[in-house]
């Protein structure tokens, strides 16, 4: 009778302090009561990914943010591309890593992406190039971005951060990763930039978050990036969202791209959804304002 009189105080105590935690949430501009329009890799379900043509069009398009993922060639120069290596991407061979920046954009970004199955591939010979991060930061002086580390060594922490604060976009910019190591080394050389949350320091959040006790985990990060599901868990439920707004965690979706779904997240509350079809989130999100 006492351990069982012990656990339920310890569940009481733990209850209270979570009700203390959500008193003091700090605030978070990604936290706004809307749903954020994020395109994934500019849309890569309508253009060639990690392009400038794919973050023009979607920034013409009125997307709310633009998402990327940042690789380092042998040179230092910080492109992207989702994959570490140009082969299925590209007309090009070989790993970035193993580049020179002048190698990499000599790559033809367009060249495999077809909409018809095959059949046309409009994009090939069109000049379209794998994009440097430089170059987005500059076009979009002002567009909110989510910036993916894809390599953890040899760590980009420092060149990324000094690009970032050169640029002027340390405050408009989340940074993720799924490595721990490249993600703690980019917090401790930028501490000022935003940044997401791994799996391993969301998983605790999550399944906490199924017993009303997610305020007990850390929050490493400001950003809660996740899938509707992963392994069999429901990690995107209605719990999980509130606690992560009591700790001014805001909550982004990925990858999204059946509108039906896209109705059902914005009706929970989600702060993001990222997509490869910016487009029909644009027609969903009309429908919900």
């Amino acid at each position: 009778m006492r351990q069982r009189w012990s656990w339920v105080w310890g569940l009481g105590l733990a209850a209270g302090l979570v009700a203390c935690q959500r008193q003091g949430a700090p605030a978070n501009a990604l936290i706004t009561g809307q749903t954020l329009n994020i395109a994934h890799q500019g849309g890569e379900g309508l253009w060639p990914s990690n392009t400038m043509l794919a973050y023009r069009n979607a920034a013409a398009l009125g997307v709310d943010m633009l998402e990327m993922d940042m690789h380092a060639t042998r040179d230092g120069g910080l492109v992207l591309s989702h994959d570490g290596t140009l082969d299925r991407l590209t007309n090009t061979q070989g790993r970035i890593a193993d580049l020179t920046l002048a190698e990499v954009l000599t790559a033809d970004a367009g060249y495999t992406l077809s909409l018809d199955g095959g059949t046309t591939y409009p994009f090939r010979a069109q000049g379209v190039q794998v994009a440097q991060l430089s170059e987005v930061l500059a076009t979009f002086p002002n567009t909110p971005l989510i910036i993916e580390i894809k390599q953890a060594q040899p760590s980009v922490a420092a060149p990324f951060c000094k690009t970032l604060r050169e640029a002027g976009a340390a405050s408009r910019v989340v940074v993720a990763s799924f490595s721990d190591a490249a993600l703690n080394e980019f917090r401790a050389a930028c501490p000022e930039v935003l940044t997401s949350m791994t799996e391993r320091e969301l998983r605790p959040l999550v399944l906490l978050s199924k017993v009303g006790l997610a305020g007990l985990a850390p929050a490493a990060g400001r950003v809660a990036q996740v899938p509707v599901r992963s392994g069999g868990i429901e990690v995107v439920t209605p719990a999980f969202v509130r606690a992560m707004h009591a700790r001014g965690v805001a909550v982004q979706v990925w990858t999204i791209n059946d509108p039906a779904e896209m109705r059902r997240l914005v009706a929970l509350g989600v702060d993001g959804i990222i997509t490869d079809r910016p487009d029909l989130l644009k027609e969903v999100l009309a429908e919900a304002r």
